[in-house]
């Protein structure tokens, strides 16, 4: 099934509104006081039960069929990132410097789609634990909602997130057992040395010559330290240094961030840099400072809930439109802080290659695919369905 099939056309239209509404209006991360209302006010009008401010921003919907306890959790991430849009469309960002370039709008918008849907569905037994999350590109909104009680205050067996994806074909899905986004560490390299007159070197401690070797040895962390078959990046992005023609500084700062899919090779990779810089600064007598810290970490799917996505999607859209083993991704994703409580999984939803949703996220000419809106909110719908099945009602004996 190639083509993106409407069955709610009604809703699509719906859906289109509000997403090019909250693509006009962006807000950065634990700012999203205007989204957060609009998702608030809908939720209401659909008649889900409304939780407000759950970790700052965060809003939670509730939509209870039936008496049993079995609970399914949908997430979809408001923020909106600090990027000047370049779109000349009508519904380009209002707000000047930032801008919906993550599709955060569209993965919003599908979720209240299937809460609207879900809402009048007699289809289902069960809670719905509607997610909708603040601060996913600071990395922090997920665990500020997990702090604030988000599991205990509203249990569920499994949790579920969908990401719009550009170089997928639009209205597929592509998913996989195990890690499918990486986490993100960053560190920051401090050389101390002795700084001094460039026509005297022999009387400093050039801390340029000390990082640069340092940043050269860094690209052997992964090539000498891991194993071939493991995945890992060490990237220095910033090489800062107050610098003077005729002056040889006394300190060089080194910035970056690393990707790894286990905390094996986190911690393989931290340790080994760790290892170099001192190793280097101490050949050359300099001193450093090495911090490291762990932002995001790896989104990580369970092996049950992987398969269960991955045949809702072939059920609902055909065997050609799912990629169920596919390659994972060096991104990075906050979600996979929700995964380290609860099992479930998160998907891929292909955005298209062509228009402004065909280039690359967090791009100024991105926008969100409205054409794929319909098929993600179905999906959530077939998902909720499927786990939560409508118990098949009793048919009393005929009388006699």
């Amino acid at each position: 099934m190639n083509e993106i099939q409407n069955t709610t056309n009604d809703l699509d239209q719906e859906m289109i509104g509000w997403r090019q509404d909250f693509h006009q209006y962006p807000e950065l991360g634990f700012e999203e006081h205007r989204t957060a209302a609009r998702v608030a006010e809908l939720l209401r009008s659909f008649g889900v039960d409304v939780y407000e401010g759950v970790g700052g921003t965060g809003i939670v919907g509730v939509l209870q069929r039936g008496t049993t306890s079995r609970a399914i959790g949908l997430r979809a991430d408001m923020d909106a990132l600090a990027i000047t849009e370049e779109n000349e469309f009508s519904h380009r960002s209002r707000n000047d410097g930032k801008m919906h370039a993550c599709g955060h709008d569209g993965h919003t918008t599908m979720l209240l789609g299937a809460a609207k849907r879900l809402a009048s569905s007699e289809k289902f037994d069960g809670r719905v634990v509607f997610i909708f999350q603040p601060a996913e590109e600071h990395g922090r909104g997920a665990l500020a909602m997990i702090e604030a009680g988000l599991f205990d205050r509203f249990p569920v067996d499994a949790i579920y997130g969908i990401h719009n994806m550009p170089s997928i074909e639009a209205g597929h899905f592509a998913v996989r057992a195990g890690p499918i986004m990486a986490c993100e560490d960053n560190f920051e390299i401090v050389v101390q040395g002795k700084g001094g007159h460039a026509a005297l070197p022999h009387l400093t401690i050039d801390p340029i010559v000390v990082a640069s070797e340092i940043v050269m040895a860094l690209q052997t962390v992964v090539s000498r330290t891991l194993n071939p078959v493991d995945n890992g990046v060490v990237s220095v992005t910033d090489f800062s240094v107050a610098a003077t023609r005729n002056a040889i500084p006394d300190k060089v700062i080194l910035r970056g961030d690393t990707r790894a899919f286990t905390p094996q090779i986190q911690n393989r990779i931290e340790a080994a840099m760790e290892r170099l810089v001192s190793g280097i600064c101490s050949a050359h007598g300099a001193d450093h400072r090495f911090v490291y810290s762990r932002e995001f970490a790896a989104t990580i799917n369970s092996h049950k809930e992987a398969a269960i996505a991955a045949d809702v999607a072939t059920q609902a859209f055909g065997r050609d439109s799912v990629n169920a083993d596919c390659q994972p991704i060096m991104a990075s994703e906050d979600f996979g802080f929700m995964l380290q409580h609860k099992p479930g999984c998160y998907l891929l939803l292909g955005n298209g290659g062509v228009g402004p949703g065909g280039c690359g996220l967090h791009n100024p000419n991105y926008d969100f695919n409205d054409e794929i809106l319909g098929r993600g909110a179905e999906f959530w719908v077939c998902l909720v369905e499927s786990q939560l099945p409508a118990q098949p009602v009793s048919q009393a004996p005929a009388g006699g």
